[in-house]
C-alpha cells in the first residue's frame, strides 16, 4: 500500500473546543505501531490566554505513572507557548506503549484547540 490513508492511525485526544482550564487527554495505545506525533491546532485566544502542549508516556495507563516526554525522545520541539490560529506538531520515538497530550493553562482566559495523535508505521495494514 503506497497510500497514507491505509498505513495510519489518527485518534482524536483533545475535542476542538474553546479551553479555559489545563485538560489532559486520555491515553492512546501504540500498540502495533512503530511512531507517533502530535498535532496541536489552535484558533483565537481571549483575554490574553498563555497555553502550553506537552507529551506524557507510560508502560499503564494509569494517571500517575505518566510522565513528561524527555526532549530527547522528541523529534522536534513544541512551541513555548501556544500562538492563535496555528498549528504545532512533534514526533515521539520512545519505547512506552501509551501516550496523552496535555494543554495547560498558565495565565489568561481560554483557547481554541484540539489535539489528535496521528500513528504511523502500522504493524497491520490496511488501518482501519
Amino acid at each position: 500500500m503506497r497510500d497514507l490513508v491505509h498505513n495510519l492511525g489518527v485518534v482524536p485526544m483533545v475535542a476542538p473546543a474553546v479551553l479555559s482550564a489545563t485538560t489532559t487527554s486520555d491515553s492512546v495505545d501504540l500498540l502495533d505501531f512503530g511512531s507517533a506525533t502530535l498535532v496541536v491546532n489552535t484558533g483565537a485566544i481571549a483575554g490574553a490566554g498563555d497555553f502550553t502542549a506537552k507529551l506524557q508516556h507510560s508502560d499503564t495507563t494509569t494517571a500517575g505513572d505518566f510522565t513528561d516526554v524527555a526532549a530527547d525522545a522528541l523529534i522536534g520541539s513544541l512551541p513555548a507557548s501556544l500562538t492563535a490560529n496555528s498549528v504545532a506538531k512533534v514526533g515521539y520515538w520512545g519505547h512506552r506503549r501509551y501516550l496523552r497530550a496535555v494543554l495547560t493553562k498558565n495565565s489568561g482566559t481560554s483557547i481554541a484547540a484540539s489535539a489528535v495523535l496521528v500513528k504511523g508505521y502500522a504493524r497491520n495494514r490496511p488501518v482501519a
